[in-house]
């Protein structure tokens, strides 16, 4: 009679003679390698999407529109880098004419500085980007403002100066430079909205809300324009470690002045700018670039949102309690 160990060990044996037969071996091998080659083909499609693209880049004076500003750049698109600081855009332009870490051919990139919350000068840029090249490939609405506040103690003029900022001055942009991508059938339209734009938290309502508004209206563009081959994608990161937050405005109005311990121990805004390379390059619709908390956060949202409501309003107690400590 066979005992239970000599049993286990003849089956590890058939095994291990199963897996390493000529049927089994060729057969790995052959999907590894096709894996392969399929990434190979994705990554060169993606390079040369991007080789000689006319991309224009809102908020590239610092951040994540700067680091974008650079890996574009790297990646051999002509720029067009938006802003509202002369010097700064100056600045940059410099910086990246310098550069030479790069084995492809690169462009001198072009600077048009504007306010995104006048819609006057919206208006009058749309028509200097498309001076400079002739066309526009891809548009990265990127430029944003945070906030951080009580909605009660929240002037509507504060809601407002977040909303131009981070949806009409986006929305008004777009819509000046689509008729453009209409007519040459050809056209990328990339938005970075934010984890919070599907998901509200405590104390950031104007901030939350502009996001989520823009995530619908992107949502709608990409199902009104795949008829007319025009890509759109939504890119919501997480946390960035940026100045974000201590630029962003408060329930008065005032600037926030502070750096939050969420946003110090967030991705640098360079791994979050060639993620953002690579979901343009594949003309991905939708990304999250988050942790695994928030992204479970927005999974929670949408099937146990009674749970998430109890965790947010938690939250905003323990918040609260610490501002007031």
């Amino acid at each position: 009679m066979v005992s239970p160990a000599t049993r286990r060990s003849l089956l590890r044996v058939r095994a291990m003679d199963f897996l390493t037969s000529t049927a089994i071996l060729p057969l790995l091998f052959g999907c590894l390698g096709i894996f392969g080659l399929f990434r190979l083909l994705q990554w060169m499609r993606a390079r040369a999407y991007l080789r000689g693209a006319v991309v224009v880049i809102t908020g590239a004076t610092s951040g994540l529109g700067r680091e974008c500003a650079k890996v574009f750049h790297a990646a051999g698109a002509k720029l067009v880098l938006c802003g509202r600081n002369v010097e700064a855009l100056e600045e940059l332009t410099k910086e990246l004419s310098a550069s030479h870490a790069t084995k492809v051919q690169t462009h001198k990139p072009h600077t048009v500085t504007f306010d995104l919350t006048d819609p006057g000068a919206v208006a009058t840029a749309a028509a200097e980007i498309t001076r400079c090249f002739g066309h526009v490939d891809i548009l990265i609405n990127n430029a944003g403002i945070s906030y951080r506040g009580a909605v009660q103690d929240t002037t509507l003029d504060v809601d407002k100066r977040v909303m131009e900022t981070n949806y009409f001055g986006p929305v008004a942009l777009t819509k000046a430079l689509l008729p453009g991508m209409l007519r040459r059938r050809q056209g990328h339209v990339v938005a970075i909205s934010s984890v919070q734009g599907r998901i509200g938290i405590p104390f950031r309502s104007a901030y939350a809300a502009s996001k989520h508004a823009t995530q619908a209206f992107f949502d709608c563009l990409r199902a009104e324009v795949e008829q007319d081959e025009i890509e759109v994608t939504v890119i919501s990161p997480g946390y960035i470690h940026t100045n974000l937050s201590v630029n962003a405005v408060t329930a008065d109005g005032s600037r926030y002045g502070a750096m939050d311990q969420n946003t110090a121990q967030g991705r640098s805004p360079a791994e979050v700018a060639r993620a953002v390379l690579a979901a343009v390059g594949r003309k991905q619709k939708d990304v999250v670039l988050a942790d695994l908390q928030p992204s479970l956060g927005i999974y929670l949202r949408t099937l146990a949102p009674g749970l998430f409501f109890r965790l947010m309003a938690s939250r905003a107690r323990k918040e609260r309690k610490a501002k007031d400590s």
